[in-house]
C-alpha cells in the first residue's frame, strides 16, 4: 500500500493498523497516535475522521472526503471545532511534476489568457473489480461511481489548473453493465469564472487503463499532460517536463505523488495554519460531481 511505503520511507513509527471490520475506536484509545491515515470505503472515512478528531488525532484521508456531501458536512463541522488539528484530503495528483509546472505557467501568465481545456480519464474497471470490493458498487457506500472514484483526481486537477467552476452541466450513466448500482461513464462541461470552458469525458469502460489527460488551450500556446507534460508555445517553441514514474511497478496512471504529499502534510504539522489541500478544498471536485449526480436522481 502507497501509505505504508510513505510512512515507511519518512521514518514514522507504525504503532498500529486497523482494517474496515476492527474496532477503529479501542485502536485509537490502545496506541494514541499523532496521525491517522484513513484508506477504508468511502462510507467509513466520516465515523472514523469524527473518532479521531475527538481524541486529538490530526487525519490524513482518503479521496473522496465523504460517500456523500451530507456526511462530508459534519465533518467539516466536526474539524472547525478542532482548528489545532490538521485534516489533510489525498489528492496528490496535484504534487505531479506535471501539474505543478502547468499552475505555475498559468499562475504567472505567461501563457496569457486560457481560453479553455479539455479532459478525460479511460479506465477499465470489470466486473471482477466489483466483485473483489463489493461496496464499489453500491452508490449507497461508495457514493457513486466513475466520478467520485475514479476521475475525482482529475476532475480536481482541471478546477484548480482554470480555476473557480461557475456552472456545471453533464450526465452520468451506465453503459457497461460491470458496475453494480454506480455509473461507469459520464461527460461534463464546466464554466470557469475566468471565462474559460472545460469538456470533461471519463469512463471505466475502456479495453484498457489509458494515460489521463488534460489538454489547456490559452493565448500563446497549448499545453498537454499525457504522462509527460508538453508545451507547444505559439512562437513555434516546444518543451517536455517527464513526470516521474512510480516506483516498484506500481500502476502508472495513478501517478507517483502520494509520497510528495503525504511527507508535506507530515511537515506541516508544526505550521499554524491548515493543510493546504483541506476539507473545503477538497470539496470543491466533489460538489461538482455531487451536482451532476444531483441532476439525474
Amino acid at each position: 500500500m502507497v501509505h505504508l511505503a510513505a510512512i515507511e520511507k519518512l521514518g514514522a513509527p507504525l504503532v498500529g493498523v486497523c482494517d474496515s471490520r476492527g474496532d477503529y475506536r479501542a485502536l485509537l484509545d490502545e496506541v494514541r497516535p499523532d496521525v491517522v491515515h484513513i484508506c477504508t470505503p468511502h462510507d467509513q472515512h466520516v465515523p472514523v475522521a469524527l473518532a479521531a478528531l475527538e481524541r486529538g488525532v490530526h487525519v490524513l484521508l482518503e479521496k473522496p472526503v465523504a460517500n456523500t456531501i451530507e456526511q462530508a458536512d459534519l465533518l467539516v463541522a466536526a474539524a472547525k471545532d478542532h482548528p489545532a488539528l490538521k485534516v489533510g484530503v489525498c489528492l496528490q495528483n496535484r504534487y505531479n511534476l506535471t501539474s505543478q509546472a502547468v499552475h505555475e505557467l498559468l499562475t504567472s501568465g505567461e501563457m496569457g489568457r486560457v481560453r479553455g481545456a479539455s479532459a478525460s480519464v479511460l479506465w477499465h474497471r470489470d466486473a471482477a473489480y466489483y466483485a473483489a470490493r463489493p461496496w464499489r458498487g453500491v452508490r449507497e457506500r461508495s457514493g457513486g461511481g466513475v466520478l467520485i472514484n475514479q476521475a475525482i483526481h482529475t476532475l480536481d486537477l482541471v478546477q484548480w489548473l482554470l480555476g473557480e467552476v461557475t456552472a456545471v452541466r453533464g450526465h452520468a450513466g451506465q453503459y457497461g453493465g460491470a458496475s453494480g448500482d454506480v455509473e461507469d461513464t459520464a461527460h461534463l462541461v464546466l464554466d470557469h469564472a475566468g471565462g474559460a470552458r472545460s469538456v470533461f469525458f471519463a469512463t471505466t469502460t475502456n479495453a484498457v487503463d489509458s494515460p489521463v489527460t488534460i489538454e489547456i488551450t490559452a493565448e500563446r500556446g497549448t499545453l498537454l499532460i499525457r504522462g509527460d507534460l508538453t508545451v507547444a508555445y505559439a512562437d513555434g517553441r516546444v518543451e517536455t517536463i517527464a513526470e516521474l514514474a512510480p516506483e516498484g511497478g506500481g500502476r502508472a496512471y495513478w501517478g507517483a505523488s502520494h509520497e510528495l504529499l503525504i511527507a508535506d502534510f507530515y511537515r506541516s504539522l508544526n505550521d499554524p495554519g491548515p493543510f493546504w489541500i483541506g476539507l473545503e478544498e477538497a470539496l470543491k471536485s466533489q460538489h461538482l460531481l455531487d451536482e451532476i449526480y444531483r441532476q439525474h436522481t
